[in-house]
């Protein structure tokens, strides 16, 4: 719209405005005629005064839904401004992360895991700024790691034997490529598919390593076995480039060579391209010669080198980022797991409170009949605290309607009927009868408060969401999972503790038979 336009609408709306005005004031100064024609003088200006505010009242009812929607629209606007800008790149998205990490970590109240995951943090952060390339050799015991690293570099690195677990810690080499200016890391992990629980333990260590690599190199001798093939797997589904490499060559013809490096290139399609596939000879075995030294003949590591080469030309800073993108969500996902560990720990303590509160009063001053459904559907307070816990402001009405949803949704699945039912047969066996009844009531109703408590925390866990089964799936789990032999245990245990013992100590015995004279 050029300026003219724009000129010319202002002043048709301005005219527009003028005349809607003025009819508004000759309708007033008609409506006060007629009023002073009807009516007396003295009683024409209250009258017109309220028909007047009555008028403005109308008409501000009618605007203000649109008055509101505008403000809220302004709200939510200036609400929608406060994220940061989405990131332009990985690197970027990583530091964003490493930035939510700390606003976690500050939550976080357990001392070690805390200084763990601020360690980490530290070392990711540390990882950003550098940007060192580093390539992780995994593979069985005994595959060759080992000496096609002392290939690669063309130096004597590690210990290289027949011996299973030769490498029993991670070592880390540097390697000089031509033509690329960050460092590059050569990492020797443990092997893995060992015996025994030293051989887990180089295994989870090796899995480690690899999870902080850029590139992995998944070294073995033959054919995939089926073991094999699920280590293949996992790496594979690390999302990291992966390159499998076909050690010992020179142990076979260059017919089996080519047959086997077929087999695993079918083996692995769709997973790794075909080129990552590649062949190498780290440690050629000696030939004898008549009537002089063996013969060594060189390592034939050169194909692989050079594809190594390729892809971190080509892709090494994309590798970079992604590794350091991936590490920063894994952190972020354990940081956001301890938080939820930790708030469900004050949920569940909350529960345990007010279900025992609610207990002792039922236990003192009983209801007759009682409905449980009124104390299955939680103290409003409690609620209010839950949420809390998780960051949520939620008004007292809310909790109550929340609370109340909950109880309704337990008394329609029959729930409330068959707790009673279920705790008045664990409890008949071993209370008193002259206890039994009030003791029912209150462990029936700290029982069904708990339930729908754990219900709640649930809730607030998947924020404020009760998921595609609805509130009756949620309560239907917490109710199976806490009627289960060993939760029901712990918490009869429980209430013949807080509840039961109580009751028994404050019931009036019978007064002493007189004796006999």
């Amino acid at each position: 719209m050029n300026t003219r336009t724009r000129l010319w609408l202002i002043a048709g709306l301005s005219l527009l405005g003028l005349i809607v005005v003025g009819l508004v004031l000759q309708a007033i100064n008609t409506l006060y005629f007629q009023l002073s024609w009807v009516l007396p003088a003295w009683i024409v200006q209250p009258i017109f005064f309220l028909v007047f505010a009555g008028l403005v009242v109308l008409l501000v009812q009618l605007a203000w839904p649109w008055i509101q929607g505008s403000l809220g629209g302004k709200g939510r606007q200036r609400n929608g401004s406060s994220p940061p800008p989405p990131p332009g790149n990985r690197r970027e998205a990583a530091a964003q992360n490493l930035a939510a990490i700390d606003q976690t970590l500050d939550r976080v109240r357990d001392a070690v895991e805390r200084e763990a995951l601020r360690l980490e943090r530290q070392r990711m952060a540390a990882e950003l700024e550098r940007g060192d390339l580093v390539i992780v050799l995994f593979g069985t015991g005994s595959a060759g790691k080992t000496s096609l690293i002392r290939a690669l570099l063309q130096e004597l690195v590690g210990e290289v034997g027949a011996a299973m677990g030769s490498t029993s810690e991670t070592q880390r080499y540097r390697l000089r490529l031509r033509g690329l200016q960050r460092a590059v890391w050569l990492v020797d992990t443990p092997g893995i598919l060992e015996a025994g629980a030293a051989g887990l333990q180089r295994e989870r260590l090796a899995r480690d390593q690899a999870g902080k690599a850029d590139l992995l190199l998944l070294v073995v001798d033959g054919d995939l076995r089926a073991t094999e093939m699920e280590v293949f797997e996992a790496l594979a589904s690390l999302g990291k480039r992966l390159i499998l490499v076909l050690n010992k060559c020179d142990l076979r013809g260059e017919q089996e060579e080519s047959r086997l490096l077929d087999l695993l290139r079918q083996r692995t399609r769709g997973r790794i391209a075909a080129e990552d596939v590649i062949a190498a000879s780290a440690a050629p075995q000696s030939v004898p010669m008549p009537g002089g030294r063996p013969l060594q003949p060189p390592a034939e590591v050169q194909a692989l080198l050079r594809r190594i080469a390729a892809v971190l030309h080509a892709d090494g800073e994309e590798l970079i980022a992604d590794n350091l993108l991936l590490q920063c969500r894994q952190l972020s996902e354990a940081s956001r797991s301890l938080l939820a560990r930790q708030r469900r720990s004050d949920a569940e303590a909350i529960v345990d409170r007010y279900m025992w509160i609610g207990a002792g009063v039922l236990a003192v001053t009983p209801l007759p009949g009682l409905d449980l459904l009124g104390a299955a559907a939680v103290n409003a307070q409690m609620v209010v605290e839950i949420a809390r816990v998780y960051g949520i402001t939620l008004s007292r009405q809310s909790a109550q309607d929340l609370a109340l949803s909950v109880g309704r949704t337990m008394a329609g699945l029959g729930l409330v009927k068959g707790g009673v039912g279920l705790l008045t047969a664990a409890l008949s066996l071993n209370v008193p009868a002259l206890v039994l009844s009030r003791a029912i009531q209150a462990v029936s109703a700290a029982w069904l408060t708990r339930v729908a408590g754990l219900s709640f925390a649930t809730y607030f866990e998947r924020d404020q969401d009760w998921g595609d089964g609805g509130v009756q799936e949620v309560v239907q789990q917490q109710y199976d999972l806490n009627r289960r032999d060993g939760a029901l245990s712990r918490f009869l245990e429980a209430a013949f503790r807080r509840v039961v013992e109580p009751l028994q100590a404050k019931q009036p015995s019978l007064p002493p038979r007189p004796e006999r004279r």
